[in-house]
């Protein structure tokens, strides 16, 4: 199999869409690139006060765009993981005085204060596979198992928007979901011509909800395979992994964002299966989980997540997803 790779060396910005792309490839390329933590590297240690040593709104820097050639409006992108390694031995978390799930914030007002801002320092031992917690005022110290992820991933949007890379939408974003793991396909509308890709918000780990406001956040060294699907775009991004297909909804309240994804996962597999909406509707209800993405940004997020074996003899994106995975097995075989 021949395979072209290429390495995106780009700055980061801080929005999807109003940029030019950084890099154009052919269908099919495989990209590395690297991407930096949401706190733009400036919080290294627990003394580094978010509020004290980064540049509001300049967090959750992403880096792209990557154009693909070809790809015009209504048609799909792919975006395969091939590979997600944290580029530091060190991560770190924290809270927000107004944000995070379990605080007051600007559009929730309370008179009791908000949150303490602290952060966690974790140490990342990729060799062995872990990070680990250490409690702020005891002694207890948690291996957690590396899990990493992609907070952000997404294309520009329609009609010459600019959205800030922090907020979820149709065209993706930060969309905070643990199943953006390496070996996942994500597929997204295309918006503008060459769909324009960007990436960012490494996690070493998350939990489902993202409920203090941020993962175990890190720089990242990753490897994508992009790939374009005439037609077909997606109203909302679409997740396949091999045993799942999954569909993304992010809005305000959260059941609008549990409904959007529900509604394209019932849409879809009624076109997967030649059903009509009430069958397709029946099996999901009864087949589909419902993981959370975020539950603090400024859109929150919901799958919508359905095991292939209720799938049988459906063809998904006509195979896309185990192509890029051979795309993948090449790559990582040469390495």
């Amino acid at each position: 199999m021949s395979i072209e790779v290429v390495t995106l060396d780009a700055e980061p910005a801080f929005a999807f869409g109003g940029r030019p792309p950084a890099l154009t490839v052919e269908p099919g390329t495989v990209v590395e690139l690297f991407t930096e933590d949401c706190f733009g590297g400036a919080v290294r240690t627990v003394d580094d006060l978010p509020s004290e040593v980064c540049e509001f709104p300049y967090l959750n820097p992403v880096t792209g765009p990557i154009a693909v050639a070809g790809a015009e409006p209504g048609d799909t992108v792919a975006v395969h993981f091939v590979d997600i390694r944290p580029a530091r031995s060190w991560a770190v978390s924290s809270t927000f005085p107004h944000f995070g799930a379990l605080t007051t914030t600007h559009t929730t007002a309370m008179l009791h204060p908000a949150l303490e801002e602290r952060v966690w320092l974790y140490d990342v031992d990729a060799a062995r596979g872990i990070c680990r917690f250490r409690a702020r005022s005891a002694e207890l110290e948690v291996e957690l198992p590396l899990d990493p992820m992609h907070g952000t991933v997404g294309v520009a949007p329609a009609a010459g928007e600019v959205i800030m890379s922090i907020t979820p939408g149709a065209h993706g974003g930060n969309m905070d979901t643990p199943e953006l793991r390496a070996g996942t396909t994500a597929y997204f509308g295309v918006n503008v011509p060459g769909g324009l890709i960007s990436i960012g918000d490494g996690h070493c780990r998350q939990g489902e909800g993202e409920v203090c406001g941020t993962a175990v956040e890190t720089a990242m060294n990753t490897v994508v395979v992009v790939d374009l699907i005439k037609g077909g775009a997606p109203a909302w991004p679409r997740l396949e992994s091999d045993g799942h297909v999954m569909s993304i909804g992010s809005a305000r309240p959260l059941e609008d964002a549990f409904r959007i994804s529900q509604h394209d996962l019932v849409g879809w597999t009624a076109d997967l299966l030649g059903l009509d909406l009430l069958d397709a509707y029946q099996l999901v209800s009864q087949a589909g989980l419902a993981p959370a993405g975020n539950v603090v940004d400024t859109n929150y997020t919901m799958l919508a997540k359905l095991p292939k074996s209720v799938l049988t003899g459906a063809s998904v994106y006509d195979g896309t997803h185990a192509r890029l995975r051979a795309v993948a097995a090449e790559y990582l075989g040469r390495r």
